[in-house]
């Protein structure tokens, strides 16, 4: 394994711990070279998932796509880089545990969606405008105002809850 740092092949491992219930190994490294430390991650090879894009043209799964649109929405909000990984990791377990072998964007995009309204509102927002390409400021209002009453009947949820 090459060094990020330095760029050596002579690296050794430090620590190895499975990880994501004994389905990846975390490996800790050392740099006989530079002497610094990184970390490695091993998973199972798996038949890649495609993507069918709304033109129809079919690209390999790529996490990172979904990780960056959801970092995007959560820029400058009070969401955890581990809140989104932990994000990511369900999309992504949802995604791979389906029979088939092919999923279309828009399936995935609703995954996405689903749990970041569950992160946060405002990145919900954020989100929702890009996906749903909303057109004009009448559809950006309605879907607020759906998110409005939905925050509404949690309030009143809380409070009957609270009541009893």
């Amino acid at each position: 394994m090459k060094c990020p740092y330095c760029g050596s092949e002579d690296t050794r491992v430090s620590d190895s711990r499975p990880v994501e219930e004994n389905n990846s190994i975390r490996r800790r490294r050392v740099c006989d070279a530079c002497k610094r430390r990184f970390t490695t991650y091993e998973k199972i090879e798996t038949i890649p998932m495609v993507v069918i894009k709304k033109d129809n043209n079919r690209e390999p799964y790529d996490r990172s796509k979904i990780e960056g649109g959801i970092l995007r929405a959560c820029h400058k909000r009070p969401v955890s880089v581990n809140q989104i990984k932990r994000v990511v990791d369900e999309i992504e377990k949802e995604i791979f545990d389906r029979e088939e072998k092919e999923i279309s964007s828009s399936e995935i995009g609703e995954l996405v969606i689903k749990r970041v309204h569950s992160l946060d509102p405002v990145a919900y927002v954020r989100f929702a405008s890009v996906y749903r390409e909303f057109k004009d400021v009448g559809t950006f209002m309605e879907e607020l105002g759906k998110l409005l009453e939905q925050e509404n009947v949690r309030g009143k949820t809380k409070k009957a809850g609270r009541d009893s």
